[in-house]
């Protein structure tokens, strides 16, 4: 059992930055892959990035590639979505979750959390 708790998103401007980070429980953070995927109102939620449970391996969508930048302290239980150049159509709800393999898909991921809101202006 994983649980997942995401850090307070947030309101900045168009251009600007933030990081958001999740927090694990349990003994096994180390074994899981860790996704962060996003939900805009009126859409599926969507593929961010992920990275693999030793941190070597990281997968973004295209849409955030230069931007995000996954990253993860199995020591600390955490991982982290650094978010630069934030464009207004990144606007959503962000959800960390973590799942047995490296994967793009929502379905592979076993627990998720509860989601923060990160909202971009023009």
């Amino acid at each position: 059992q994983v649980q997942l708790v995401e850090s307070r998103g947030g309101l900045v401007q168009a251009g600007g930055s933030l990081r958001l980070s999740c927090a694990a429980s349990g003994r096994t953070f180390s074994s899981y892959a860790m996704g962060w995927f996003r939900q805009a109102p009126g859409k599926e939620r969507e593929f961010v990035a992920a990275i693999s449970w030793g941190g070597r391996n990281t997968y973004y969508a295209d849409s955030v590639k230069g931007r995000f930048t996954i990253s993860r302290d199995n020591a600390k239980k955490a991982v982290y979505l650094q978010m630069n150049s934030l464009k207004p159509e990144d606007t959503a709800l962000y959800y960390c979750a973590a799942g047995l393999t490296t994967s793009v898909g929502t379905n592979d991921y076993d627990y998720w959390g509860q989601g923060t809101q990160v909202t971009v202006s023009s």
